[in-house]
C-alpha cells in the first residue's frame, strides 16, 4: 500500500550571527507568575483585573481554560492587562486539551477543591525536561481532607465539606505544591502551615495578591508559611512581577555578543547570583534604579553554575548559561539538581559546533572561539533560548525549530532582538 506524505508549514527563527546587541529593552511580567495570578482569580467571585501580562501563548492557553470553568475572559493585548470575570460557582473540569500544553493548567487544583469543593485537572504537560511528580500537591490537600484520586489521565480531588486548615512538610521546596496548597488554605478552616515553602519571587507575588484578596498570610518570603483561613476572599486589581528569568537571558545574551544592554522594569535582586556569575565571566553590571545594565568588552571567561531552589541559581537560566560557556573561554562544569532531562538540549547545542559532555546531572562545558550556525530543535521554553543565543554568536545561520515552545514564554522576542541590532527573522518554511 502506498503511503502518502503530508507536506506542512512551520515556523522557525533564522538567526544570522555575528552581531552585537546594544540598547535597551523593557521587561513584560513574569510567564512563571501570571498564570498562578490568573488562576487566583477563582477564588473570588466577581471581575479581577491582571495587569502588566506578558503577550505569551501560555496567556492564551490559560484564558481558554478559564473560558471553559466557566468565567469570562478579556485579554487586552494593547493595554497589558486580562480582566476575569468568575460565576458564584465555577465548573470543575480541566480538560486535556488543554491541560497537556501547559503544565501550569495544574495551578487551578487548589482554586476549584477551595471554592466548589472539586476539581477533575487532566495530568499536565509541557515542557521535557523531566518528571516533575504531583506526590506533594496531593498530600497537602488530603492533609486538609480533601480525597483525591487519578483515573483515566485524570487528578480527581473532593471536599465534601470546606477544607481544614493542617501542617504541610515540603519534601522539597516545590513551586507547583507551595501554590496549590497556598491557595487552597486560604479559604480552609484554620490554620495551614507550609514547611519548607518554596520563596521564589513568583510566590511573593501570588502571595501579594492573595492579602489584597482579603487572605491573611504570614511569613512570605521565607520558608514557612502560615495561612489563617477566611470565610471568603474579594476580586482585586494587581500587577505581575517582572520576568526575572527574561531579565537574565537579555543579561547572558549582552555577555555573549560582547555587547551593551540596559533591562528595564528589572529587579535586579531577583537575580543576584546570575549577576554576580556574569561579573565574573567579565561582564560589567550597573545597578539601575529601574533595572540593570550589562557591558561586555571581551570573550566572557567559562563559569561554573550549581541549580538551586531560589535564592540559588535558577534552572531556568541553565541553557542560556550552557550556550555562553560554550564559547567562553575555558572550561566550566554546570550541575543540574531539579529537572533531569533539562540536558537534551545540548545534542541541539552539539550541532552548532559546541563541546559539551553530560554525565548524570553534570555537564562540562569546553569553550570555543565559534560555533557554526546549523538546523536545530527547541525542546522546551529555556532550550529555545539558549539555542537562539547561541545563533546570536554562531557562523553563518542558524535555523531554531520548535519555535512554539520559545512563543510560550518570550513575549516579541523578535522584535525586541532587531531592536537591539541582531539579524533574527521568523520565517515558515515546509517539512
Amino acid at each position: 500500500m502506498a503511503t502518502t506524505r503530508t507536506i506542512r508549514s512551520v515556523e522557525v527563527l533564522r538567526v544570522t550571527g555575528g552581531r552585537r546587541l546594544t540598547g535597551s529593552v523593557t521587561l513584560p511580567g513574569a510567564k512563571n507568575s501570571v498564570l498562578k495570578l490568573m488562576a487566583a482569580t477563582l477564588l473570588a467571585t466577581g471581575t479581577s483585573t491582571i495587569t502588566n501580562v506578558p503577550d505569551i501563548l501560555d496567556v492564551e492557553i490559560m484564558a481558554e481554560l478559564l473560558r471553559r470553568l466557566g468565567c469570562e475572559v478579556e485579554h487586552d493585548k494593547d493595554r497589558a492587562r486580562v480582566q476575569i470575570t468568575v460565576p458564584e460557582r465555577p465548573d470543575h473540569r480541566a480538560d486535556y486539551d488543554l491541560v497537556r500544553r501547559m503544565r501550569a493548567s495544574i495551578c487551578v487544583l487548589g482554586p476549584l477543591v477551595a471554592r466548589v469543593g472539586a476539581a477533575d485537572v487532566a495530568l499536565p504537560g509541557g515542557d521535557n525536561i523531566g518528571s516533575r511528580g504531583l506526590d506533594m500537591h496531593v498530600d497537602g490537600l488530603r492533609r486538609m481532607g480533601a480525597e483525591v484520586t487519578s483515573e483515566h489521565g485524570y487528578l480527581l480531588a473532593q471536599a465534601s465539606e470546606r477544607l481544614t486548615g493542617a501542617e504541610t512538610w515540603l519534601d522539597f521546596p516545590s513551586v507547583g505544591a507551595t501554590e496549590t496548597i497556598l491557595m487552597a488554605a486560604v479559604l480552609a478552616d484554620g490554620t495551614t502551615v507550609i514547611d519548607n515553602a518554596a520563596r521564589e519571587p513568583e510566590i511573593i507575588d501570588i502571595c501579594t495578591m492573595l492579602q489584597e484578596m482579603g487572605a491573611v498570610i504570614d511569613g512570605v518570603g521565607t520558608s514557612t508559611l502560615t495561612i489563617e483561613g477566611v470565610a471568603s476572599l474579594h476580586p482585586v486589581e494587581h500587577a505581575t512581577v517582572p520576568d526575572r528569568i527574561v531579565a537574565g537571558t537579555w543579561a547572558v545574551a549582552a555577555v555573549m555578543t560582547q555587547g551593551d544592554v540596559t533591562v528595564r522594569h528589572a529587579h535586579a535582586q531577583h537575580l543576584s547570583i546570575a549577576l554576580e556569575k556574569l561579573v565574573t565571566a567579565g561582564a560589567d553590571v550597573d545597578i539601575l534604579d529601574d533595572g540593570f545594565r550589562v557591558r561586555m568588552g571581551r570573550r566572557p571567561a567559562a563559569v561554573d553554575v550549581v541549580t538551586l531552589p531560589y535564592p540559588g541559581f535558577p534552572t531556568d537560566l541553565q541553557p542560556q548559561f550552557i550556550a555562553m560557556n560554550s564559547v567562553a573561554e575555558g572550561a566550566a562544569l554546570v550541575t543540574e539538581n531539579l529537572f533531569e532531562a533539562r540536558f537534551r538540549f545540548v545534542q541541539e547545542l552539539a550541532r552548532l559546533g559546541a563541546d559539551v559532555r553530560t554525565d548524570g546531572h553534570h555537564a562540562l562545558v569546553r569553550g570555543r572561539r565559534a560555533l557554526s550556525g546549523a538546523p536545530v530543535e527547541a525542546t522546551d521554553i529555556r532550550a529555545g533560548a539558549g539555542l537562539v543565543l547561541a545563533g546570536l554568536v554562531a557562523e553563518g545561520t542558524t535555523t531554531v525549530y520548535g519555535v512554539g515552545h520559545i512563543d510560550r514564554g518570550y513575549a516579541g522576542l523578535v522584535p525586541a532582538l532587531v531592536g537591539l541590532g541582531a539579524d533574527v527573522e521568523r520565517d515558515l518554511v515546509t517539512e
